[in-house]
């Protein structure tokens, strides 16, 4: 079993955020807080470190994590190349990565990708119709592999996993916590949907 102190956390937020008008999606206001601050309460207290990978505003996204990294390579390369930026800045054997703008993503995230790895070197979150790939648990000893992948010009989260020994993670009795936020229409159904469920806490 994976203990905290052998877990990195990381919130992806390093997107243009073209569908959102191109704002910041993880500073966006959603139920009284940041998106950011709703995925950062998941790994309170159960990762060694909190990073966000962000390639602007990180003053304010130092706010929510111990650390605020930029992607290895900068012009907005995509999820994997954040991926790739967490696995090479983490301290710990293991990285457990999440979208800033997916709120409802269950409260023991950490526990059950955990729990759901067995021997496998990556885990990704399957809510019994899709895989999310962007919500993973990965070992950082993976990170020269993904370099080299990503020095091909490979972008496709899903065949970088399919080279590795990878395994779905069950989340099929929460589907609707993997809501992602791409619009401004969608955070404010979304919003709508979940505000009497959420509780807004101080971060």
């Amino acid at each position: 079993m994976i203990r905290s102190h052998e877990l990195t956390g990381m919130i992806l937020a390093g997107g243009e955020g073209r569908r959102m008008g191109g704002r910041d999606k993880g500073l966006e206001p959603f139920a009284g807080l940041p998106l950011v601050a709703h995925v950062a309460q998941r790994f309170d207290g159960r990762v060694a470190e909190l990073l966000i990978n962000a390639n602007r505003n990180a003053d304010a996204y130092n706010l929510f994590a111990e650390r605020v990294i930029e992607d290895a390579e900068s012009g907005f390369k995509g999820p994997l190349m954040g991926i790739y930026s967490g696995l090479r800045a983490a301290k710990t054997p293991w990285l457990l990565v999440a979208p800033c703008d997916s709120p409802a993503l269950p409260k023991d995230l950490v526990s059950r990708m955990v729990a759901g790895i067995g021997e496998h070197d990556i885990g990704v979150a399957f809510d019994g119709e899709r895989l999310h790939p962007v919500v993973a648990l990965l070992r950082t000893s993976l990170a020269d592999d993904l370099a080299a992948t990503l020095a091909e010009g490979e972008r496709k989260i899903d065949r970088w996993y399919a080279r590795h020994a990878w395994c779905k993670v069950d989340m099929s009795d929460c589907p609707d916590a993997f809501a992602n936020l791409n619009t401004e229409e969608e955070k404010f159904r979304l919003e709508a949907a979940l505000t009497p469920t959420i509780k807004p806490e101080t971060p």
